[in-house]
């Protein structure tokens, strides 16, 4: 299924299919993307609208399940199949203040996160900025993350959510193509911060994307059949309107 123009719709709709996509797209990671050391759950964010990121996690210890799971691709192997990449050295992060923290024996940490970007997250300048601010720090503290974005470049993000996240990580441009805005971006973290990007427009199927556990060695996230796994839920009515056969009056 082609992708839709969300701009149609208020955010309450948009956000309502927004948290299904997620739990779609968890449920596949689940179910066998992932490998079986590795399990996704849903974060609420507070900053947002609703549940907006899967965060992946690997126990220490070995998990007592049956379910065998997917493998892992390496890069070198098969290198992701999108339209842009690029590299840059990571940046050391800042010395943090001394602290107390307590952690769980079994440290189920995290090690790679899904974004799916709302309106909220370009609405505003405060907004763009926290959410950009929240990948980058994610990249430099050696998290994976996948960044989907079905909202086209607005006047803060004139080259798209990856431009303004590039610029953040390695002071580097972004030409977003103009007949080609939405971003589907990737980045693999580690000493050396990789992009792997695809473009693509309303009316385009989605490809499957690369998500990173290791720095060199990734899983492809089912972004289509999850899509319309999670249409399949948006009200008949809305359907509609996003489709453009109904008045947003409905």
């Amino acid at each position: 299924m082609p992708i839709h123009d969300w701009t149609r719709v208020v955010p309450n709709i948009y956000h309502h299919f927004h948290g299904m996509w997620i739990a779609e797209v968890c449920r596949a990671l689940n179910r066998g993307v992932l490998p079986a050391d590795y399990y996704a759950l849903i974060d609420q964010s507070t900053r947002t609208m609703g549940p907006d990121v899967l965060t992946l996690q690997r126990p220490t210890r070995t998990p007592h399940s049956d379910h065998t799971g997917g493998t892992l691709t390496a890069t070198a192997a098969a290198p992701p199949r999108v339209r842009f990449t690029a590299s840059a050295a990571a940046r050391p992060v800042p010395r943090r203040r001394k602290r107390v923290v307590v952690r769980h024996t079994s440290d189920h940490r995290m090690v790679a996160m899904i974004e799916l970007v709302s309106p909220a997250n370009k609405s505003s300048t405060d907004g763009l900025r926290a959410f950009v601010g929240k990948v980058v720090a994610a990249v430099r503290e050696r998290i994976h993350v996948l960044v989907i974005d079905p909202f086209p470049p607005g006047k803060r993000d004139p080259n798209g959510i990856h431009g303004a996240i590039w610029h953040a990580l390695a002071d580097e441009p972004f030409a977003l193509p103009p007949d080609l805005p939405l971003i589907l971006a990737s980045y693999a973290a580690g000493d050396e911060i990789r992009s792997f990007v695809e473009t693509v427009a309303v009316g385009s199927l989605l490809p499957d994307m690369p998500l990173f556990l290791e720095s060199d060695a990734y899983v492809a996230v089912p972004l289509e059949s999850t899509y319309l796994a999670a249409w399949a839920d948006v009200p008949s009515a809305w359907r509609g309107v996003v489709e453009a056969e109904a008045d947003p009056g409905v």
